[in-house]
């Protein structure tokens, strides 16, 4: 499984924990990263800014994985719901493809022949890895962890770019994938819900409010820890989650994983090489409940 390693934007500025996590568990699971000189933003950003500009950002990228021939795994969920969008439209349109790709490097010759997918990384586990090899692969007992699953918006949406995996409305693959690595997975109210980050720079108030009605209904529900698959989903529940308790006068303390370091911690793994160290909400009472080995 050799896969082109797209990180965005993000990861690399606000999210290096999951970086590291993700670098780990690949390693030990038969993944194969290979970093492409190139990549730069997907063009989430300005996609209702500039199209055009969020179009030739995408094809970029999908065009330098082509000439690799390799697919593209994606950590961040808007990095991959934009790039599976674009890759799709180019498929489909011919005359948007050529546009695109004389405005890309006009007298280059770049070819698109939509011979590669994008992948969310979570996706490359439940499918392409499976639930079987995760489970052969554990060291570290997780069983009684509860870990409320938080799916976000663009991992499974728009449903009609994902070819039918998992149901929007009713997900179960990061349910799984928890029970793979032996914790129990939490339902909770708004379980679907956005985790606010879509507005934080419009209105915090309302970003905030949004975050904080769902670590409380996963408090509640009594999870352990909160885990998730998208670096600005973390922003929300991990980065501000101080802010949240004192804006709401609430205690929550909740710890907020990154699925591939709940996964690096039953692959063996020890806190820093899974860069815990760097999560906001701390998560050495968490491990310590893990010592016990398989």
């Amino acid at each position: 499984m050799k896969y082109a390693l797209f990180l965005g934007c993000t990861i690399p500025a606000r999210a290096r924990n999951y970086e590291l996590s993700l670098r780990k568990t690949a390693s030990v699971l038969g993944i194969e990263f290979v970093d492409i000189e190139g990549f730069g933003c997907c063009g989430f950003p300005i996609k209702s800014v500039h199209h055009e500009t969020f179009l030739l950002l995408a094809a970029k990228s999908l065009i330098l994985a082509e000439e690799h021939s390799l697919d593209i795994c994606c950590p961040c969920s808007a990095c991959t719901s934009v790039l599976t969008e674009v890759n799709k439209k180019l498929s489909e349109d011919k005359d948007l493809r050529q546009s695109v790709v004389e405005k890309l490097s006009p007298g280059k010759t770049y070819r698109f022949q939509d011979s590669i997918r994008v992948r969310h990384i979570a996706r490359v586990l439940y499918e392409d890895v499976g639930i079987e090899k995760i489970k052969s692969q554990l060291k570290r007992q997780l069983t009684g962890l509860s870990v409320a699953p938080h799916y976000g918006c663009h991992y499974l949406k728009p449903s009609e770019i994902y070819g039918g995996f998992d149901d929007p409305g009713n997900p179960k693959s990061l349910d799984e994938l928890i029970e793979a690595i032996r914790a129990k997975p939490v339902s909770y109210e708004g379980k679907d819900r956005c985790c606010g980050g879509a507005v934080l720079a419009m209105n915090e108030n309302i970003s905030l409010a949004i975050a904080e009605k769902k670590l409380k209904n996963v408090k509640e529900a009594g999870a352990d820890a909160i885990s998730l698959i998208c670096p600005f989903c973390s922003v929300m529940f991990d980065d501000n989650q101080r802010s949240i308790e004192t804006k709401f006068s609430e205690s929550y303390q909740l710890p907020v994983l990154y699925y591939t370091q709940l996964l690096g911690l039953a692959l063996g793994f020890d806190e820093r090489e899974l860069g815990l160290n760097m999560n906001k909400v701390k998560t050495a009472e968490l491990v310590a409940r893990l010592g016990q080995k398989l």
